[in-house]
């Protein structure tokens, strides 16, 4: 009787607490309870956000998650919003009954967004996500607001990669690939190819301290490249493909090392060296935003999962 009072109270107080999440979501109009939880779609050329052109972050209106920075969004003439790229982990692919199409929902949350289209080519990375505006709110960026960055510096495997799928993150404000690590001062591509040089290839992350953190940063560098690999990335070998993190201070040493201790109890054998941060030489321009520019997707970096 006793195990039985206890697993009843247990029941009770979990019920209680789900109770307590779904209240934590945003009270919705019958019109967005259609679309957003009935999958329904509104009417073509009537959504608010259809010709809106503001700088900000776009949200889901049930959870408030974040979901596509206004930098991805672009004019399709389709009758509803387009972005041609998602915040990472943001958004979730469903296949439709019919076979045929893709819906797309708030991974948070499941609240229906609408579909993603591949092959149309309106822009470089060749992909539609077709947003119901009734489904999203926007967050502008608020420019008397002060904004508290933190840099952090990795090296994981070609920066191309790196950098692209840094730059989907909520509270990223900028990146730059570059070199850090090695002997001679002002590098170039070749030199540092050549593998004389002992310079990693780096990518700097400058980050919104109010919306993420170094430790979040972190915990994603290790989640999008191998860091069992040594002096390697895939197809990519040499020791400036290497995997480290370039530490600016005693704080973020810490963490790192406490992150890599985590991962190894996991059964990772980490081959990621923890160095202090030395010069940052920018690399070339036409390595800036290489597959935004290209409209590629990296070849060697995906995201996993691993905390």
């Amino acid at each position: 009787m006793k195990y039985l009072l206890t697993f009843l109270l247990v029941s009770i107080v979990s019920l209680n607490t789900n109770a307590q999440t779904v209240m934590k979501y945003n009270k919705l109009t019958s019109e967005e309870e259609r679309v957003i939880n009935n999958k329904g779609t509104e009417m073509p050329f009537t959504g608010k956000y259809l010709n809106f052109d503001g700088k900000g972050t776009y949200v889901c209106k049930k959870c408030g998650s974040h979901l596509y920075f206004s930098a991805d969004k672009f004019e399709s003439h389709c009758g509803w919003p387009s972005f041609d790229d998602e915040i990472l982990n943001a958004v979730k692919r469903i296949p439709d009954a019919d076979g045929i199409r893709t819906e797309i929902v708030c991974a948070n949350c499941g609240a229906h967004l609408g579909h993603v289209f591949k092959g149309e080519k309106y822009t470089e990375k060749n992909i539609r996500h077709c947003v119901n505006s009734i489904s999203i709110d926007f967050v502008p960026v608020d420019k008397n607001t002060i904004v508290k960055t933190g840099r952090a510096i990795f090296a994981g495997g070609c920066f191309w990669g790196m950098e692209h799928l840094f730059n989907n993150v909520n509270g990223v404000i900028s990146t730059n690939v570059g070199y850090m690590g090695g002997e001679k001062d002002n590098p170039t591509y070749e030199e540092v190819c050549s593998d004389n040089t002992n310079h990693a290839e780096v990518i700097e992350v400058i980050f919104d301290n109010s919306l993420t953190s170094f430790e979040e940063m972190t915990k994603l560098f290790f989640e999008i490249h191998d860091p069992t690999q040594v002096n390697r990335q895939g197809p990519d070998i040499g020791n400036q493909y290497r995997s480290a993190i370039f530490y600016l201070n005693e704080e973020q040493r810490v963490i790192a090392e406490q992150l890599i201790e985590i991962l190894e109890k996991k059964g990772y054998d980490i081959a990621t060296e923890v160095t202090k941060a030395s010069a940052f030489w920018k690399a070339e321009n036409y390595h800036q935003d290489y597959y935004s520019k290209n409209g590629k997707e990296p070849y060697c970096h995906s995201y996993i999962k691993r905390f």
